[in-house]
């Protein structure tokens, strides 16, 4: 494991040599600099996305046998891990345990540093073991560093446990990319004010989260065409979405959308099929059932 002391040799570590008069710039020019620099995170992402490709065949399979995808990591990458995880319940209609973020340090971490938290290989075991990983399920550990013992402890003990893990993380060689099934590497560059991971590295970090759960989403058929008919309409914003939704799926107009959704019982999915293929919702449920959900199936069953 890398010590202190070779914290400078990392690339997210090094000095950004674009940025180094920063103090001396306009408003005006630091953010055209951070802009310049972000272009680079995409191009970073696209390097890595043969890895990213494999880590989403892994979590699809596990979560279509029932497994869970598990994101761990400290401050900034335990964060992204936790925000990431909390939105596939309203996006995709996930249960909540489907997709997990555990951040070193518990909740209280999501709003303050916990002093020491990172630092400990034990803490990252012991999430571990708290939250019941088996082999079904599929562990992320998270650190733009790559070096994190906190997450180099989750996913020893992960192994342990025999599940599926993955490795993401900002740094070429990373510490916590040994023994894991794959590792993606971003690597972004030295950040434009030093050190501070938040910036490219977290923006990558972030693009890659969506990519993982999104493409997984979609390989379980979570989506109809682009749409995401699998939402929860817990507010007005989303049920005027789902009423769309239906509109462009069918083809129907705002009070024929309106019925059918009511129809259905609020439920996108069985609105779309009863619509497209003549059905009542019970019948129109039964498909999706057989299905498993996936609405152009459930639609082109005979």
């Amino acid at each position: 494991m890398l010590m202190s002391e070779n914290l400078q040799e990392l690339q997210t570590e090094m000095r950004n040599q674009a940025s180094e008069r920063l103090d001396q710039m306009s408003a005006l020019e630091t953010v055209t600099l951070m802009n310049e620099e972000d272009q680079k995170v995409a191009l970073a992402v696209k390097a890595a996305l043969g890895d990213v490709a494999k880590a989403v065949e892994v979590i699809a399979a596990a979560l279509q046998r029932g497994g869970r995808l598990l994101y761990f990591g400290a401050g900034t990458s335990g964060r992204l891990g936790v925000l990431d995880a909390s939105e596939c319940p309203p996006t995709f209609g996930t249960p909540p345990g489907m997709v997990q973020g555990v951040i070193a340090g518990g909740p209280a971490a999501l709003v303050e540093a916990i002093e020491g938290a990172e630092d400990s290989l034990e803490l990252g075991r012991e999430d571990v073991q708290r939250i019941g990983v088996t082999s079904h399920d599929v562990v992320v550990g998270i650190a733009a560093s790559g070096r994190t013992p906190y997450v180099i402890g989750v996913l020893e003990e992960a192994r342990r446990r025999q599940a599926k893990t993955i490795a993401l993380s900002c740094n070429p060689e990373p510490d916590i990319s040994q023994g894991v099934d794959i590792a993606i590497n971003l690597i972004v560059g030295p950040e434009v004010v030093t050190g501070s991971t938040r910036l490219k590295a977290g923006t990558a970090t972030k693009m890659v989260l969506n990519m993982l759960t999104t493409a997984s989403m979609v390989q379980l058929g979570k989506v109809y065409g682009n749409l995401m008919v699998h939402l929860q309409a817990t507010n007005q914003k989303l049920r005027v979405r789902a009423k769309q939704m239906v509109m462009q799926a069918t083809g129907a107009g705002s009070e024929e959308a309106e019925r059918l959704i009511a129809e259905a019982s609020g439920d996108v999915r069985v609105a779309i099929v009863m619509k497209l293929a003549g059905l009542t919702k019970e019948q129109a449920a039964q498909r999706l059932h057989r299905a498993a959900g996936r609405v152009r199936q459930a639609i082109e069953q005979e």
